[in-house]
């Protein structure tokens, strides 16, 4: 009987084995499927790629331009590859990764007729993601990671267009640019009614200051004066105050700081959901025209 009852304990731990075993062996058999076939040629593995760019497979389109730019380094699709790479790591999630192309493909081809959507490209993926933003500035007013990745993506979206105003995705570069400049504003405006609460006005009226100044014409220009004209009557500048009110209320008479949504109790929800372009809104490549 012990030898018929060691018998079925070790059988029981076998198959639990097998079966742990069978569960990490299928998906590393379901990745070897997906990894492009060694014997394609460049032609074959060039339509895997743009089939699977097509079908919206982008990790399996990373492995097919990946093998075609490293087995055929100086082949008829090897550029074509390097440029699609950038698109699929960033439809991919891969943000850093995107970046990193684009920055190689603006080095190893400076005059190349797809450039302009590397450097397109590489402002989209330089920020990606407000989730951050907001909800770590509370813990520390010294978290300026997230700040400076929107103001880098803003810049080099910029410098994109300089560079190729005549390009398909200026467009859509614009449109991201205003969302960067609105969502600059916001962050400075909820520092500001940060500020504003804890009695440091002068810090306050320095980020509202820097509102108008540099991101005008932005949904925060309003919010930015009235925070203006309350700091200063806390301080007792009277003349500041009345000068703030002036101006706010002759370039937006319908603005009332009381009947509006003030930032003070706005939810994070409505914070997180401004209008962020998503991945599925990015300008896909046209590179027939680039």
């Amino acid at each position: 009987m012990t030898i018929v009852h060691n018998f079925s304990i070790s059988s029981k731990i076998n198959l639990t084995i097998l079966g742990i075993l069978a569960i990490l062996i299928l998906p590393a058999c379901s990745s070897n499927e997906e990894m492009p076939d060694e014997r394609l040629i460049e032609k074959e593995l060039y339509d895997q790629a743009q089939s699977r760019l097509k079908n919206e497979s982008f990790s399996t389109a990373i492995m097919s331009l990946e093998a075609l730019e490293s087995r055929f380094p100086f082949g008829r699709y090897a550029e074509q590859a390097q440029a699609e790479l950038i698109y699929a790591y960033y439809m991919n999630s891969q943000f850093e990764a995107s970046q990193s192309a684009a920055e190689r493909f603006i080095n190893l081809h400076p005059r190349h007729s797809h450039t302009g959507y590397a450097f397109y490209m590489k402002g989209l993926a330089a920020f990606t993601d407000d989730s951050g933003l907001f909800s770590r500035y509370f813990q520390s007013d010294l978290e300026k990671r997230e700040i400076v990745m929107a103001q880098t993506s803003f810049d080099e979206l910029s410098d994109f267009i300089s560079r190729y105003p005549q390009s398909n995705y200026v467009s859509h570069a614009k449109q991201r640019m205003i969302y960067l400049k609105n969502l600059l504003a916001k962050h400075e405006m909820y520092v500001a009614d940060f500020y504003m609460q804890r009695g440091a006005y002068l810090a306050a009226i320095s980020r509202s200051k820097y509102v108008i100044e540099h991101l005008p014409n932005t949904p925060q220009t309003p919010y930015a004066l009235s925070v203006l004209v309350e700091a200063y009557g806390l301080l007792d500048y009277k003349e500041l105050q009345n000068r703030s009110l002036e101006v706010l209320t002759s370039n937006y008479p319908n603005f009332n700081y009381k009947e509006n949504e003030s930032i003070k109790t706005r939810s994070w929800t409505n914070v997180l959901t401004f209008g962020m372009l998503g991945k599925e809104d990015i300008a896909k490549p046209d590179f027939s025209t680039q």
